[in-house]
């Protein structure tokens, strides 16, 4: 359960060791909406990536793509109460959550329709009525925005956890450590989880973090475990037993789910620093999209023509959260000093 790719492979050849789930973790049911969610955060963020070329998304602007197992598989192990928090790479995490295509799109194009009424872009939109408590674009600040949320938790007793989100690069952060010592001390409910894309920025893992990541809570008592995060099913494995063991008041868990973005790190990023190969090998032969529906297809449940009509019916929300975007007005000057704290 907790073989992952290999944090010494070479620049170019990328391999991921992979362990199956096993066949009861989800029925065919749950695991074809799993591929509907992971579908409509791929193409949703391809559509992001065609407005950012148009000049409709202004800022920066951090796709998501080809990391959709880790939030799908880690969402579906959560319940109503449950809390996100997560850094700028965030508009699959606001789907995953529930949060709506078209307000989604609207706030990326900073259009009045958006969650943050168009003045969030992309790094700041939130939904209190979703549990998703935000992207953020300070690195490393999740840890202890997590532990606050997960204290809140524990304060009010109503059994809820925090999923706490942050990349390989914001684990070498100092407040990330402060995190862990509190969120020992109090037993905060509060999961930790490293979603490792092998990249901080352009800078490679192998080259930026000494030793496992997922072992740094171990000084503080916090235990932890390195997943294969590029296969929805061992992903809800893994957060399913996690999410158990936080929820019976043991505190807090460390995840470092190892997964691959396709694109740069941003849409400015040529991602010059790792090879056309690297990226091939994991699309071709780790794809979690593929990954699962291959265990779909050879379940014998589902046809063809049933994954045509999704991806139909996944295309035409995403076409509409294009075209509300769009249409949606810009927000008017009155608001430039609302919600702002002088």
């Amino acid at each position: 359960m907790t073989t992952s790719a290999s944090g010494s492979t070479p620049a170019g050849k990328a391999k991921l060791e992979t362990v199956k789930a096993p066949s009861n973790i989800a029925s065919p049911e749950q695991m074809l909406q799993y591929y509907k969610d992971m579908l409509l955060i791929r193409r949703f963020e391809e559509k992001a990536g065609q407005l950012y070329g148009m000049g409709l998304i202004g800022g920066f602007c951090h796709l998501y793509i080809g990391q959709e197992a880790v939030v799908v598989g880690v969402q579906s192990a959560l319940i109503k109460g449950d809390t996100v928090i997560t850094a700028y790479r965030d508009h699959g995490h606001m789907l995953a959550t529930g949060m709506s295509a078209n307000g989604v799109m609207a706030e990326l194009t900073g259009r009045k329709g958006g969650y943050s009424k168009g003045k969030g872009g992309s790094m700041h939109m939130f939904s209190r009525e979703k549990g998703f408590y935000g992207g953020h674009g300070i690195v490393g600040v999740t840890g202890p925005l997590g532990a606050g949320l997960a204290f809140a938790h524990k304060y009010r007793g109503d059994g809820g956890i925090n999923c706490a989100y942050y990349g390989d690069g914001a684990a070498n952060q100092g407040q990330i450590y402060e995190a862990y010592n509190m969120a020992a001390l109090w037993k905060l409910p509060v999961l930790f989880i490293i979603e490792n894309n092998k990249y901080g920025m352009g800078t490679s893992q192998t080259r930026h973090a000494a030793g496992e990541l997922y072992k740094r809570g171990e000084a503080y008592g916090i235990p932890g475990e390195k997943i294969n995060g590029m296969d929805v099913l061992v992903v809800r494995q893994a957060a399913l037993k996690a999410v158990d063991y936080i929820r019976s008041g043991n505190g807090p868990m460390i995840l470092e789910f190892s997964t691959y973005r396709y694109r740069g790190h941003s849409m400015s990023d040529p991602g010059k620093y790792r090879t056309k190969e690297e990226v091939e090998e994991m699309r071709e032969h780790h794809d979690p999209i593929d990954t699962i529906r291959k265990v779909l297809m050879d379940g014998g449940k589902f046809t063809e023509d049933q994954f045509k009509q999704i991806e139909k019916e996944v295309k035409a929300v995403v076409n509409e959260s294009a075209e509300f975007a769009q249409q949606s007005p810009e927000p008017d000057a009155s608001e430039l000093w609302t919600d702002v704290m002088l």
